[in-house]
């Protein structure tokens, strides 16, 4: 890839993170999670267009926040940050854990096993809030050392 191409991807996703950052845009989404769940059950081609569609719009619906107040600001600018940062950490061991969780779920959904779909997409969902946690961290330890979240990032990554 071009340095041209590096640059515009991390452009566009940082435009993506800083407007997922938005409290609204983040918890919408963690609440969507079961949606997912939705076309497997039903089998329906039409279902999963729409929750792709949801899904797809939803880090971008919603302004930028105001400031990083906000835990799941916090959590989603961390995300970024950690991702530029590749760490191998507990995160991406949670990561994978989750990933494997909503697999189960996905699997639960397909056989109809209502139980086991909506105790996977519990703990899926609790998951994330976990990973949310270590994300805020992420961000605020990478804030007090100096750090910005891209750079030229705007004064929302700075902000207290």
């Amino acid at each position: 890839m071009s340095d041209t191409s590096t640059g515009t991807a991390a452009r566009l996703r940082h435009a993506m993170f800083v407007r997922h950052a938005n409290p609204w845009s983040a918890w919408t989404r963690w609440a969507s999670t079961p949606l997912v769940l939705v076309p497997v059950w039903t089998r329906r081609r039409s279902h999963a267009v729409l929750i792709a569609g949801w899904l797809t719009v939803n880090p971008v619906l919603f302004p930028e926040p105001a400031d990083n107040r906000a835990w799941a600001t916090r959590a989603m600018l961390g995300e970024e940050r950690w991702i530029l940062d590749h760490p191998r950490d507990v995160s991406m061991a949670l990561s994978a854990v989750t990933s494997g969780v909503a697999v189960v779920a996905l699997i639960a959904a397909r056989r109809h096993h209502l139980r086991a779909a909506v105790i996977a997409t519990g703990v899926q969902m609790a998951l994330t809030l976990v990973y949310w946690e270590l994300m805020a961290r992420f961000f605020s330890r990478s804030q007090s050392s100096g750090e910005t979240v891209h750079p030229g990032v705007h004064a929302l990554s700075r902000a207290t």
